[in-house]
């Protein structure tokens, strides 16, 4: 008998990464149970309170194709192959993301993915239970709590392992954080968010470039924007919590439509609804989750936003819960060909630490890329140090790979892009200082700076 015929695993919550994970699991041969604690979202209306529209890139549809669900699931991707600047002078700026037309992101919508992940989950053989809130977890025996929504039951789930991917307010980390030594932060971002939508042009078209993420820098807060199938595309405005021109400040009608005519003039006469939208709908706030360590001994382990959930700046929150999956697969996969029983503390323990060190680096740069969006965007030495390096990646392909090329189309390991990225912007540096245009960039001062500092350091972490 194989030793996972007989393990019966709990996954709490099922979003988009405890769908996914189910299916892992699955294909695994283990008898998975998943509970959510919301309705049905393909039967009933369910608000996630979370954003509409997602970018997916390798590393998330890596782990798609890792199940199988790669072509069900592109279907519903709008490719972004690069950033739409709208400053406040009315001139467009488009930045490529890549050196090619493969090299994109893709909007998709949050709901339509977690639908057809929950539906190839139950075709694995999975069980979902929705209405199930998990009110408590039992660290000696592995037991989970739960509650029904509708009926008040409440019941007790026993199983050989608890996966815990409850998301950013995990009731799961709630209990490990009670632990002696277990260290929990949640940082809150001064910022908050709202989505409004700008209206399809009419019979599918679009009024704004489909194949772009549009942005409306404006220095302490921005305006973005991702496609949607229909020609619409889901606006996302970001703006302090607190202070003159914030979220407290914004009272009346009147004051939004007057700061967005001030501010984003192009795309107000396209939002008829905009002041109905902008107090119909929630104010979202942002958090940066760092928690450590992600189990307790051989009873779970949290992964996805449960473990470390970030802020949405690099749209690596979906990918990086996603490439948990696939990294915790590995080890799943390298445990099963072992002789003797499963051994989930180890799994857990050699997950979490080879991750953790990842997705503490995906978290900073994550903030790091909030300040580069909403006011770097629109400077005239950022877009000069683009340019500069959209060349260094031409002329020195096997020696430059930009940072964001690293994070969004490839599966580098966040760490190495973040401290890759350090070693770039010194060199972009150098060689922006004292030239005003690409013409003057001196290719043979790029070649040495390469070779002597960036080169070196890549072979030491990538040996041949």
């Amino acid at each position: 008998m194989q030793k996972n015929a007989d393990q019966k695993v709990t996954v709490v919550g099922t979003g988009l990464v405890g769908s996914l994970l189910s299916i892992f699991l699955a294909k695994r041969g283990f008898k998975v149970k998943a509970f959510e604690r919301r309705p049905d979202m393909r039967k009933e209306t369910v608000s996630a309170g979370r954003s509409i529209n997602l970018a997916i890139s390798v590393r998330g549809i890596h782990a798609l194709k890792q199940v199988g669900l790669e072509n069900e699931i592109s279907k519903m991707m709008i490719p972004m192959r690069g950033r739409m600047i709208h400053p406040k002078s009315g001139a467009l700026a488009y930045q490529p993301y890549g050196m090619s037309d493969g090299d994109c992101i893709n909007s998709i919508s949050r709901g339509d993915l977690n639908k057809a992940l929950m539906t190839a989950a139950e075709k694995a053989g999975v069980a979902i239970h929705f209405n199930e809130r998990a009110t408590h977890f039992d660290l000696k025996t592995g037991a989970v709590e739960f509650k029904n929504e509708k009926t008040q039951v409440q019941s007790p789930i026993h199983s050989s392992f608890v996966f815990g991917t409850d998301g950013s307010a995990s009731a799961l980390r709630i209990q490990l954080s009670s632990l002696a030594g277990y260290t929990s932060s949640e940082t809150p971002l001064a910022h908050g968010y709202k989505e409004l939508v700008l209206p399809a042009k009419g019979d599918g078209l679009f009024y704004l470039e489909k194949n772009a993420l549009h942005i409306w820098p404006r220095g302490n807060y921005m305006l973005i924007a991702l496609p949607n199938f229909d020609g619409s595309f889901t606006c996302t405005l970001f703006l302090p919590n607190e202070g003159p021109l914030s979220f407290q400040s914004l009272k009346t009608p009147e004051q939004v439509h007057l700061f967005f005519k001030e501010q984003f003039s192009d795309i107000v006469p396209l939002m008829p609804k905009l002041t109905e939208e902008y107090f119909g709908n929630p104010t979202g706030h942002m958090y940066t989750v760092k928690s450590f360590p992600w189990n307790y001994k051989s009873t779970c382990l949290l992964l996805g936003d449960a473990a470390h959930g970030i802020v949405p700046f690099f749209g690596q929150g979906m990918n990086a819960g996603f490439e948990d999956c696939t990294v915790l697969d590995d080890f799943l996969v390298k445990a099963l060909a072992t002789q003797g029983p499963l051994d989930w503390e180890q799994i857990a323990l050699g997950f979490a630490n080879s991750r953790k060190p990842n997705t503490d680096a995906i978290a900073d740069l994550a903030v790091e890329n909030f300040v580069e969006m909403r006011d770097k965007t629109g400077s005239p030495q950022f877009l000069l140090e683009k340019e500069v390096e959209r060349i260094l990646q031409r002329e020195f392909p096997r020696d430059y790979f930009s940072r964001y090329s690293m994070v969004s189309f490839s599966r580098i390991p966040y760490q190495i892009a973040y401290e890759a990225g350090l070693i770039q912007s010194e060199i972009l540096r150098e060689l922006c200082s004292g030239i005003k245009n690409v013409g003057e960039l001196n290719l043979s001062r790029a070649a040495n700076l390469i070779s002597a500092k960036l080169s070196p350091w890549m072979r030491a972490k990538f040996p041949a």
